[in-house]
């Protein structure tokens, strides 16, 4: 791809608005439940809302938080940096790297962009006084692993803007660094096999990836179909849903797609300065991919020895949906719920996804393909816990059986990590709806 393609790509892929919805071409900034002043998102303006982010009322955290809050579990994320200096995030960030090479700081705590420090508050954000924001796991820790720094034609035409080869590098240096949760925002239409090995790469060393399924609006297609590297079967893929938990056209469907997460009306820390709310109008899977990766650390902390395939099983056979015998090309397997993922006592007969604890031939389902329509009609979270409330006694007896989980857990791999070598440059698309 030529620059001044990539540079158009970019354009028409990420700058249809903005990220901050305070300017004055954007939706005005949030709606009158949430106190904020026109401009409170600007870098510079430190302001605060007593509000708890909206999406905690489907995500059970205080239910979650008396079994996990994130402790020991270090959550990388690979997106534009984060910045360490907002009250939220100083407390828990650990560190990082940059790989953009453009001048910042040399540990990953610049961010330029305001992406990846929006994606840290969600998964992390410390209490602040004065704000109801704080991450869905409070106790994890942040590593920030910067690979781009904006969608912006500048930063495009001057080499850094997201590519596929500091993507992966990005992943495996997230997984070196003992990262137990990867958070990647960013999704390609492409194949790159070696996007795919770094993928690999972590997963064999223990690190669960979180991407994002994609955003209509701002991927090289609108078509459904899969995007990388969330496609990946050692990925967990996340799409986002409404601000009620049902499946909307914003988010990109296929079948890829293993799990769901808020994505709108999503209050989360500011480059900068306080507290933002991002996604008023169209929800985010950028967003929902955190919320889903936080989600992932406090399964990896309440779980420690089911490692990537248990921590993302659990997530998705607990998730909530209509038909709990069958996934959906626009949610998965549905709406993760944290809580039901750490308590769930998997067993031969849990009904959902196969598992990698016990052979659930018999009450797993995995359509080879077509879409199972939601039932509209009623809330996916009632259908699903019902499920899980009668596979929860049913599993009681099937204790016993947990101890072969370290001998059915896929060993690590020791092999020398592949090259790098032959990565292809290429963009990709920051799964947000609208960019500054």
């Amino acid at each position: 791809m030529s620059r001044r393609a990539a540079a158009a790509f970019a354009l028409t892929a990420g700058l249809a608005g903005g990220l901050v919805l305070a300017s004055a071409e954007a939706t005005p900034l949030a709606p009158a439940t949430f106190a904020f002043a026109a401009g409170a998102c600007e870098p510079g303006t430190i302001e605060y809302t007593p509000q708890a982010p909206p999406a905690f009322s489907m995500l059970q955290p205080d239910l979650a938080w008396q079994r996990a809050t994130g402790e020991g579990i270090l959550v990388a994320v690979v997106d534009s940096g984060v910045d360490a200096g907002n009250a939220h995030l100083a407390p828990v960030v650990a560190g990082g790297v940059d790989l953009v090479g453009d001048g910042e700081r040399a540990d990953g705590l610049s961010d330029l962009d305001g992406h990846g420090t929006a994606i840290a508050g969600i998964i992390a954000a410390a209490a602040v006084p004065g704000s109801g924001v704080q991450g869905l796991a409070p106790g994890a820790r942040i590593l920030s692993i910067r690979v781009f720094r904006g969608t912006d034609e500048q930063s495009i035409e001057a080499g850094f803007g997201p590519s596929v080869e500091r993507l992966a590098a990005g992943i495996r240096t997230a997984a070196d660094r003992g990262a137990q949760i990867i958070n990647v925002s960013l999704s390609d239409v492409p194949d790159s096999g070696a996007l795919h090995e770094a993928v690999v790469y972590a997963h064999d060393r223990g690190s669960l990836v979180v991407a994002s399924a994609g955003n209509r609006t701002t991927s090289a297609s609108a078509a459904d179909g899969p995007r990388y590297p969330a496609a990946y079967p050692e990925a967990l893929a996340v799409a986002t849903s409404d601000a009620n938990g049902q499946p909307t056209d914003a988010s990109v469907h296929g079948p890829h797609v293993e799990l769901a997460a808020p994505g709108q009306n999503v209050l989360t820390a500011a480059r900068g300065a306080g507290d933002c709310l991002y996604a008023a109008d169209t929800p985010s899977s950028s967003f929902a991919t955190a919320y889903a990766s936080a989600a992932a650390a406090l399964v990896a902390q309440a779980n420690p020895g089911d490692g990537p395939d248990g921590w993302q099983y659990r997530l998705t056979a607990s998730a909530t949906r209509s038909d709990p015998d069958h996934r959906t090309d626009a949610l998965g397997w549905g709406v993760v719920q944290p809580y039901d993922a750490i308590s769930l006592l998997p067993a031969s007969d849990t009904r959902g996804p196969q598992s990698p604890f016990f052979d659930t031939g018999s009450s797993a389902v995995r359509p080879a393909g077509g879409e199972v329509e939601p039932d509209h009609g009623r809330s996916p979270f009632e259908a699903t816990r019902t499920a899980l409330l009668v596979t929860g006694v049913l599993a009681v007896g099937a204790l016993g059986a947990l101890g072969a989980l370290l001998v059915l857990r896929r060993r690590r791999s020791e092999s020398d990590a592949p090259t790098l070598a032959d990565v292809r440059g290429g963009l990709l698309t920051r799964d947000v709806d609208a960019h500054r």
